[in-house]
């Protein structure tokens, strides 16, 4: 009976003991708390990154909103500083005065099914040939027409300009292309060295313009018996300007010499 006892009293303490020791295991060994951690940072970090992600997305449209509203502020500074260099290009020739630069404004298209002929907002009285600045480059010319100034751009028939090629100033005459998008020079002797890339400049031969005035680069070249011709890509983009700046050159007037006594 007594080790029937002993046995019972072992035997409870052995269990309870085994418990404890279970629940400690339990309690520091749980595999459902690591699992239950773990699933709480997945869920943390997919939160953060999605929030991430829709506030760079959100970041990523406010910023191409705000670039759509600068764009034409941008394209506006541009031609600004554009036409102000033009006029500080024309000004700066030590052969031209302000009196020689005006502001022109494209009023509408002569003829519909011609896009090179406009009428600009100035009067024209005299016969004399203008040259037709666009954002620093030469972009046509300035005729009379009872009075009123008709302008002939880049790529028209009658739209003639002397014009220098090359390091060598190689002479030539500005003429339209088949095409209507690039120019020809015509009448290039054929013993001036001449190649593609060659910039063309305005020789002021004319007086239509001063020399110098960028019109385009040498795009290639054609050699016909005694002359030659070069097909120019021009600079200006001329069918889309609204507004042009128009070169008179001007003579200083000669110095009378005193009669000698």
């Amino acid at each position: 009976m007594n080790k029937f006892i002993f046995f019972i009293l072992f035997l409870a303490i052995s269990l309870g003991y085994l418990f404890e020791v279970d629940e400690m295991i339990a309690r520091t060994f749980n595999p459902f708390d690591k699992i239950k951690k773990t699933y709480i940072n997945i869920i943390v970090s997919l939160q953060e990154t999605t929030e991430k992600y829709f506030k760079q997305v959100t970041t990523i449209q406010e910023l191409q909103e705000e670039n759509k509203e600068l764009r034409p502020y941008k394209i506006l500074y541009e031609s600004t500083s554009n036409e102000l260099d033009s006029i500080l290009k024309t000004v700066n020739n030590p052969n031209s005065t302000t009196d020689q630069v005006k502001f022109v404004k494209v009023l509408s298209y002569i003829d519909f099914d011609n896009f090179t002929k406009v009428w600009l907002d100035m009067r024209k009285e005299d016969d004399s040939i203008l040259g037709l600045i666009s954002q620093g480059y030469a972009a046509g010319i300035v005729v009379n027409q009872k009075g009123r100034a008709k302008a002939l751009l880049n790529g028209n028939e009658k739209c003639n300009y002397a014009i220098f090629i090359g390091d060598k100033k190689a002479p030539g005459i500005i003429h339209p292309s088949k095409n209507g998008h690039k120019l020809i020079a015509k009448y290039v002797p054929i013993w001036f060295d001449i190649k593609k890339g060659d910039e063309v400049i305005t020789s002021g031969m004319d007086n239509i313009f001063f020399e110098g005035l960028k019109v385009g680069k040498v795009e290639s070249i054609k050699k016909i018996q005694d002359i030659q011709e070069a097909t120019i890509i021009p600079y200006a983009n001329v069918l889309k300007q609204k507004s042009f700046f128009v070169y008179k050159q001007v003579k200083e007037p000669k110095e009378e010499k005193s009669p000698k006594k």
